[in-house]
């Protein structure tokens, strides 16, 4: 667990939703970490992580991918163990994108969605995307890592009405 001489080291991100009435196309939210450089930390990202791409280093893991929201518990976890990752990389952002394959859904359209952010036993944070309900998808954390190198946590909940391809090219935009 971090300590304010240490910051934040490892993090879950727990995601869960319920599924969509019976009947109707499945929903479909991803947790995406978005990596950026310490030359350009509010650039390009240098590498997404999702559901169909993994961390180079392996220093972030999505460990759960659900489709649909079925079963108990969380259905996306992804792990990001910051005091693992190269110098070269200063800034992480983490968001949430809800897939549109049955046509354009908000988080308002997603029934007990919840989001957790913890390091150990910690929560830093947790919503239920209430605040952005008409959006389509959302960041939900920054991490930065400051001049002693050391990473900070900044709970950052904007929307963003895009589709999630468009929204991981820009979800690392300044607030």
């Amino acid at each position: 667990m971090g300590s304010l001489n240490k910051g934040v080291e490892k993090i879950e991100v727990a995601l869960r939703w319920d599924p969509g009435p019976s009947g109707t196309p499945p929903h479909d939210l991803d947790i995406i970490a978005g990596v950026y450089p310490a030359d350009a930390p509010y650039g390009a990202p240098v590498y997404l992580v999702h559901f169909d791409r993994r961390s180079p280093d392996g220093t972030i893991t999505l460990n759960r991918d659900s489709r649909t929201g079925l079963g108990f518990g969380d259905d996306e976890v992804m792990v990001l163990e910051l005091n693992r990752m190269a110098s070269s990389y200063s800034r992480v952002v983490v968001g949430v994108a809800v897939q549109q394959g049955g046509g354009a859904l908000t988080f308002g359209d997603v029934r007990n969605t919840r989001i957790r952010i913890c390091e150990g036993y910690t929560e830093l944070a947790g919503h239920d995307f209430s605040a952005v309900s008409g959006a389509t998808a959302a960041t939900v954390a920054e991490f930065t890592r400051n001049a002693s190198g050391v990473w900070d946590f900044r709970e950052d909940v904007r929307g963003f009405d895009t589709d999630p391809d468009s929204f991981a090219r820009t979800m690392g935009a300044p607030s």
